[in-house]
């Protein structure tokens, strides 16, 4: 039987305030918005949710505010089975995100750090057990980049395998991309890393091996994900998005990524793991909101069968 070696998110925890719009406003631009509501967010969250609704055993390093949002998002996070006990509690506020939704489900999202920005490399040491002990460790980049930096150091130590989601996109070290084993931008993150606009996938995915990760995971959107391997495995494959009607596109790379990790920590293959991220990712955009919207094993598994129902289609 395969190891059930948790799962660790080290990342933000937010709380997000949805606005749906006519459309997505451009600058100096005010649109009436035609709904409102909050719902529980931040990438690492979200992709800590993304594995537990899938069953698979998650624990999450992170901070809170000492704000109202605070302890709604910590009972969130319990109810849907992640071990919060790394979850500690800071002065302040919580983290919060605005998102714009147009009805096509495009979005604009603006993050405030909140507690994020006081998640310091001393907690990661101070939660080294659980860090040493995971099977992998994913992250973002929502909190302080010198943490992110000491996750991955500790990780190389410990030979524990790091998953980087980088976004938001900003400058990052070479030092760190070499120690990471999943770089998975979508198309925008990846324009950013690459400096190459081009629209093959193959051309963007060599660029940004030559800075260092050892697999480059390039989100898609519709047009599915694209796999490279550095390692020597010669991993170059074309992954198809599976054809839904989109509702709301939010979170969607973090469905991709928490179901990515699940699959390979229940052994699959890189190119069958980035398929189950793919269907989970699908279903995930047919519904509202971030976490709300993260799929069952049930569920993935029927989008993977075809058998799932027309609402998805």
């Amino acid at each position: 039987m395969l190891s059930r070696k948790p799962i660790v998110v080290v990342g933000s925890i937010n709380i997000d305030l949805v606005a749906k719009a006519e459309r997505i406003p451009v600058t100096g631009e005010t649109v009436s918005g035609t709904e409102f509501q909050t719902h529980p967010g931040g990438k690492g969250a979200n992709q800590a949710v993304a594995v537990a609704r899938l069953g698979y055993p998650v624990s999450m390093i992170g901070k809170l505010g000492d704000d109202i949002f605070g302890a709604q998002l910590r009972e969130h996070l319990q109810s849907a089975g992640i071990d919060v006990s790394a979850v500690q509690t800071s002065p302040g506020s919580s983290g919060v995100a605005v998102i714009v939704v147009s009805p096509s489900g495009d979005n604009i999202i603006v993050p405030t750090p909140g507690a994020n920005a006081a998640l310091l490399p001393a907690d990661l040491d101070a939660n080294l057990e659980m860090i040493r002990n995971a099977g992998l460790v994913l992250t973002q980049l929502e909190i302080p980049l010198e943490t992110v930096e000491h996750l991955a150091n500790i990780c190389a130590r410990e030979e524990v395998p790091l998953m980087l989601d980088p976004a938001p996109a900003r400058e990052l070290p070479p030092a760190l991309l070499k120690k990471t084993r999943w770089f998975t931008p979508n198309e925008t993150e990846a324009a950013f890393y690459s400096g190459n606009n081009a629209s093959d996938p193959k051309t963007i995915a060599a660029r940004l091996l030559t800075q260092g990760p050892e697999t480059v995971v390039l989100k898609l959107g519709a047009r599915g994900v694209y796999l490279s391997g550095g390692d020597g495995s010669n991993l170059n494959q074309q992954v198809e998005a599976f054809r839904v009607r989109a509702l709301d596109t939010t979170a969607a790379g973090d469905a991709f990524n928490g179901a990515f990790a699940t699959a390979l920590m229940l052994g699959k293959s890189p190119v069958e793991s980035a398929r189950f991220g793919a269907a989970a990712a699908a279903i995930s955009v047919t519904r509202p909101g971030a976490q709300l919207s993260m799929p069952s094993m049930e569920e993935v598994q029927q989008m993977l069968d075809g058998k799932m129902g027309d609402a998805a289609k």
